[in-house]
């Protein structure tokens, strides 16, 4: 199976795990160091809950409440977009990245069944230790604050940001998601 990507090929990598176990934390600061490379990066956070970006009030809450399916709001400094799904499918992962500004990357929070690469994040506060590396060839790596099992794939300390961040400029970027990565060099 093939990668999906972003528009016009944009390579995509998805930051993956249970819940509390950095994805989030993980997420931020692989922007904030691929940003620091020259890097132009996009994100994707997949939520499993409702979510309000338009508080209370809000000229654009006003306008969705009062039945409008899409609201724009426009600024100097800003655009946002909010889209009422209504009866409608959740978008996959796919067609979100369409609606996305060409980059150099996509980075993913979630999606753990989508096909792309995957860091996997582990954290003993984990909800589940259950490995999902163990089943996915797309998994090209994992991330822990202690001694795992990689399956096979390179094992990173969590805060290894740097080290995770050469992964994805060689592995991803640079083969700009080509393939389900399966032999990996890195750091065991």
């Amino acid at each position: 199976m093939s990668p999906i990507t972003g528009r016009n090929g944009t390579p995509v990598v998805a930051i993956v795990g249970w819940k509390n176990s950095g994805k989030t934390t993980l997420t931020v600061r692989l922007v904030e160091e691929l940003v620091g490379r020259g890097h132009r990066v996009a994100t994707v956070k997949h939520a499993h809950h409702a979510f309000q970006i338009d508080e209370a009030d809000t000229d654009s809450a006003r306008h969705r409440r009062a039945g409008a399916q899409q609201v724009a709001v426009v600024s100097a400094e800003r655009v946002a977009m909010i889209r009422e799904l209504r009866d409608t499918p959740e978008p996959s992962l796919a067609d979100v990245l369409q609606l996305l500004e060409p980059s150099d990357l996509v980075i993913a929070e979630g999606y753990k069944r989508a096909p792309v690469a995957k860091i996997e994040a582990r954290r003993r506060a984990s909800a589940s230790h259950e490995p999902l590396a163990l089943d996915d060839p797309w998994v090209i790596a994992v991330a822990a604050d202690h001694e795992t099992d990689a399956n096979g794939r390179p094992a990173y300390d969590l805060a290894d940001v740097s080290g995770l961040a050469t992964l994805i400029e060689r592995e991803v970027i640079l083969k700009r998601g080509s393939r389900a990565p399966s032999d990996m060099d890195g750091p065991t």
